[in-house]
């Protein structure tokens, strides 16, 4: 696409050549005095400013200018209207004024806090003035909390030291653990580092142990440094930056804690480390300083005095309430029903997925556009027994006999339900809490819009694990109208903590029999270990709950790991009982954080419970929180208050880390457009953005970036779909190699954090080698150059039309497994390249390099395409090319380690669609997979065939390289085999967090993770509830089948090779 041709309008255009670099502007400035400039007309408002205050600085009275943050330019554009331009990041030459004039404002404290709610609502895909448009008390008082601790958190930045500063913006990235027999030998004779020294062409090579901390580490680099320049340094004025990214080493930590130290010595590659003096650093803290104190100093004046709190009037608990809870259905509006047909309405109370009582079902009633009822739901639950995490569900139905086809217009998409000779089709369904956010019990009138969608699974017909928001496209959503009565005159409100606890201690001071530790007797010990040792999703019977819950004190004292199965064996629908868990909870133990994350999941929902919870998570390193914050977003959707204690702690740990910010940010951010927390996130999202002040201009250029990246990608389909024939591919790839070489594109696309590693600077789009992709979607394969590294170059896809999210998914478990395989001293090479959701079905894939599919490395050595599946010498004559001698024995040692942590892990996660394009080796031997849109067994099938036979993939032509092409080679094949059994069994002894991560997903609407059916597969495929030999069976039993049915894999590749032949 060629460059858009110049408005009529541009006065820019008037003034010379469109293509001149200099336009001459009249500078009005707030002091009286006035400056003429010639300007590029390319450049952007904020650099247009800060020539003008350098120009200014000439003049008289530049001192009265006060800060450049606080003024902002004003033009009379063509219309003939005062335009003041926010925006800075736009260029002069897209502004349209009616003269070549610019005026200079101070901005008042009230229009700078405009233009900063400006800036987060760009940034965050929501303007922010939605959020004040909404008449919710709750979003007005968790606004109003966010921004007082914000301030706080501004006013704490701005105290901050160097040294703290650094540790929040660039955390060193650690590896801690001991070191195993594999990196001790490697390490022998020490490691070879190559430093760089910034600002010069130098390098020197210093060799050290790897057990030496960094500041020796920079002591070795100095005296080289002063024997060939005389110059003198001190280690205290330097700090190693990895070469090629904003990543440092500091601290006293071993060098072999480092992770980029440590992934160099096991790939045997010289570490890079680049010698920064502090004070570069430090002008990058300074420049920050400066952003947070022109915010701070743009605050209000006066700012808003907290309300005066209301005298307190008389309040009921509701424990004194002792009549039947009742909800008066009233009408339904709007109900997508046929004419002909009669609706149903169905009620139930829960607690997470527990069903407090027998749901409640009203009188079938017909209508047109409204259905009345005005019929009373009675549960048989007192209001005293209320849970304060209630939740009051329900679901509209079409009712009709069998021999009706369908009642409602679009009931074929959903499930039916046949009871006592009728169907029924769900219509709507929508859930409230019973308490609101301050702990109230609602009454009045209250109007529920619906929603349409029914999942899978549905409990008793309703959707309890559905969201407690309601449908906010009001217009056309099924509205439905209740009344919940008012039992008393007074505000009815559910009893502080204190109150719980004592109520816990007349409890147990009235019970004849306290419960106490060692009651159950050896007998039920084993009966109650047997219950505990199952995994995260067994069900339990009532007896079993009854069990747990009378031996409650030997839980806490031999199984406290086991606490969510106690918590699923409390009788939530009594206060008693449940005051009793309250204290015991005081006095447990804590957990460990991974055992703590299922605590978090929709089956606890407990406000204390969760706090518990995120207390122990607290205990979690950065790196750790990084490995399961995907996770921690997605139970932000169980949490029906904005304010708790998880959103509490994930906003305090992304202000403290930029790194977790970062993910945290485009995680919230990529799910922004779904209806049921688009609120939610934009909260949290401006909470974020209001305490990391500094953060958002980084983050500004990123979405700018994806959005351009967006604007080539529908260039590119547009034109694809215009012009089908291959032909004319070269004319496509020309006008997208022009568009992204116009200045307004490689202006947004350069100097930007990578998305997917913020520790990366991407410099300049290296246009001549970019290109798209030829599938369905055309993903935009972008090479970048590095900023901080010259020469090398690094490449991203983006991909718009795809949701990325389980391949987000399945690549976080395979970094896990990779964990865990190295905490048990294994290490299989396992290749977790970055893939990063950043919008509604768009977002970024690392590319890595130096890597072919097995598909091409087939074909290329392969004169026919139909045998080139067959041609079991390509891959080891492939590694071979690539290396030779001791390079070449390393290879294949890659090639092993990586093949069995593969073959593990696709196995357990159940990946389908495994042909050769998906299955991807490094030239250092390295194999991986990619393409995750398949997992948990949803394997491809074509005329109901399974087209995958296999548990996973393992030919002949892996076996090969494996054996060194040496067919009698069995001891290398044994090898092979043991590290595969081995990392099975790593991960079956971390069944239960595997599980639990995937269980935590489930609302996430990933295609293949919708209910726990599907969770199903991983049990199988971990042999759960299987002894260790019994399990280890099953898996060498799939591991001879894969090696047996090798032939079917070889014959889909075949079929896939003459399918996709170029």
């Amino acid at each position: 696409m060629p460059p858009a041709m110049t408005d009529v309008l541009d006065l820019w255009a008037e003034l010379g050549q469109v293509e001149a670099e200099l336009v001459s502007v009249d500078f009005l400035l707030p002091t009286g005095l006035y400056i003429q400039m010639d300007v590029p007309r390319e450049a952007t408002i904020q650099h247009i400013k800060l020539l003008l205050w350098k120009q200014a600085a000439l003049y008289p009275l530049f001192s009265a200018l006060g800060q450049m943050e606080g003024c902002v330019f004003e033009c009379v554009s063509a219309a003939a209207v005062h335009e003041e331009l926010d925006d800075e990041s736009r260029r002069l030459c897209d502004v349209r004024p009616f003269l070549p004039v610019l005026r200079l404002l101070r901005r008042g404290c009230a229009d700078n806090q405009r233009v900063l709610s400006s800036k987060i609502g760009t940034l965050i895909g929501k303007g922010l003035q939605e959020l004040d448009s909404l008449q919710d008390q709750e979003v007005k008082d968790f606004r109003l909390k966010m921004q007082r601790i914000s301030e706080e958190k501004l006013l704490r930045l701005q105290m901050m030291s160097y040294g703290e500063w650094l540790q929040a913006s660039f955390s060193p990235q650690l590896e801690a653990g001991p070191t195993d027999d594999v990196i001790d030998k490697l390490t022998e004779g020490g490691v070879k580092i190559t430093i760089h020294y910034d600002q010069s062409q130098d390098t020197a090579s210093v060799r050290v142990c790897v057990s030496s901390n960094v500041e020796q580490l920079v002591d070795h680099a100095l005296k080289k440094w002063s024997s060939t320049h005389q110059q003198q340094g001190c280690h205290d004025d330097y700090i190693l930056r990895v070469s090629g990214k904003l990543e440092f080493l500091y601290g006293k930590h071993p060098l072999i804690q480092y992770k980029y130290i440590r992934s160099c010595v096991l790939a045997q590659e010289a570490p890079h480390l680049t010698l920064v003096h502090v004070d570069v650093i430090k002008s990058m803290f300074q420049k920050e300083l400066n952003v947070v104190s022109a915010a701070l100093s743009q605050r209000p004046a006066n700012p808003p005095l907290p309300q005066k709190k209301r005298a307190t009037s008389v309040q009921v608990c509701v424990w004194d309430v002792q009549c039947p809870f009742k909800v008066i259905l009233v009408r339904g509006i709007k109900v997508n029903a046929e004419e002909t047909a009669k609706v149903q309405v169905r009620a139930g109370l829960f607690h997470g997925a527990e069903l407090l009582c027998v749901p409640s079902v009203s009188e079938e009633v017909s209508g047109r556009a409204e259905h009345v009822w005005r019929h009373t739901l009675e549960f048989d639950i007192s209001v005293c027994d209320l849970p304060r995490m209630s939740r009051l569900c329900f679901a509209l139905y079409a009712v009709s006999h069998k021999k009706k086809q369908k009642s409602t217009k679009h009931s074929h998409k959903y499930q039916t339900i046949r009871k006592a000779g009728k169907v029924h089709y769900p219509i709507a369904w929508v859930n409230t809490m019973v308490f609101d956010y301050k702990g109230h019990l609602k009454t009045g009138d209250i109007l529920l819009h619906c929603w349409s969608s029914f999942p899978d699974e549905l409990e008793e017909m309703l959707n309890p694990i559905g969201t407690v928001q309601t449908n906010p496209y009001t217009e056309n959503a099924t509205t439905l109208h209740i009344q919940i009565p008012d039992y008393s005159s007074q505000p009815i409100i559910f009893p502080p903590f204190d109150k719980i606890l004592e109520k816990a201690a007349e409890v147990a001071k009235g019970s004849d029999c306290p419960p106490m530790t060692g009651r159950g007797g050896k007998k039920f010990h084993i009966e109650l270990k047997e219950i505990m040792d199952r995994e995260p999703l067994a069900q339990l019977c009532e007896n079993e709950k009854d069990l747990i819950w009378t031996l409650r004190y030997d839980c806490r004292e031999n199984f406290h790991q086991s606490l969510p199965k106690l918590l699923l064996s409390v009788k939530w629908n009594k206060h008693e009982d449940m005051a009793q868990l309250q204290a015991l909870l005081q006095i447990w133990p804590k957990l460990s954080p991974r055992d703590a994350l299922e605590l978090l999941d929709f089956n606890y929902p407990d406000q204390y419970v969760r706090e518990y919870a995120v207390n122990c998570l607290r205990d979690m390193s950065d790196e750790e929180l990084s490995q399961y914050l995907l996770q921690l977003v997605q139970v932000l959707r169980y949490e029906p208050y904005y304010d708790c204690a998880l959103t509490r702690f994930l906003l305090e740990r992304a202000q403290n880390n930029r790194f977790i910010g970062h993910f945290l940010f485009w995680h919230l951010r990529s799910e922004i457009h779904m209806p049921a927390v688009t609120v939610q996130f934009a909260l949290l999202l401006e909470a974020y953005c209001r305490g990391s002040i500094p953060h958002i201009e980084v983050l500004k250029k990123q979405v700018d970036a994806l959005s351009k990246l967006k604007a080539v990608n529908s260039l590119v389909k547009t034109g694809a779909v215009k012009s089908k024939a291959r032909s004319k591919d070269g004319h496509l790839k020309e006008a997208m190699l022009t568009c992204l070489r116009q200045s307004g594109f490689t202006e947004a696309l350069a100097d930007i954090h990578n998305p997917l590693n913020p520790s990366v600077l991407l410099a300049t789009v290296n246009v001549d080698k970019c290109k798209y992709m030829d599938s369905k979607m055309k993903p935009l394969w972008i090479v970048y150059d590095n900023k901080l590294l010259g020469g090398d170059t690094l490449g991203i896809i983006y991909k718009n039309g795809d949701d990325l999210r389980q391949d987000m998914l399945t690549l976080q478990i395979l970094k896990l497994m990779d964990k865990l395989w190295k905490e048990a001293n294994l290490d299989l090479r396992i290749l977790p390249y970055g893939c990063l959701a950043t919008g509604d079905r768009s977002g970024l894939i690392e590319v890595v390099l130096l890597a072919d599919t097995i598909a091409n490395i087939q074909k290329t050595s392969s004169n026919m395409t139909a045998t080139a599946a067959f041609n079991k010498d390509a891959l080891l004559n492939w590694l071979k090319e690539k290396n030779s001698g001791d390079a070449l024995e390393r290879a294949i040692e890659e090639f092993t380690l990586s093949c069995a942590g593969y073959c593990v892990a696709t196995y357990v996660l159940g990946i389908g669609d495994r042909h050769s394009d998906n299955i991807m080796v490094r030239s250092t031997g390295q194999l991986f997979h990619i393409d995750f849109g398949h997992i948990l067994g949803n394997f491809k099938s074509k005329f109901g065939i399974k087209r995958e036979r296999v548990p996973f993939i393992l030919t002949h032509d892996f076996i090969h390289v494996i054996q060194q092409g040496k067919t009698a080679n069995t001891q290398k094949f044994g090898s092979f085999r043991q590290y595969c059994e081995e990392a099975y069994l790593v991960l079956r002894r971390n069944g239960n967090l595997i599980i639990t991560l995937f269980a935590l997903m489930l609302t996430a609407g990933l295609p293949e993770l919708t209910s726990v059916k599907d969770i199903q597969y991983l049990k199988d495929s971990l042999a759960l509830g299987k002894t260790d030999d019994d399990a280890l069976k099953q898996f060498r039993q799939k591991f001879d089948e894969a090696l047996r049915e090798s032939w079917t894999t070889k014959v889909n590749w075949m079929a896939h090779h003459l399918a996709h032949a170029s």
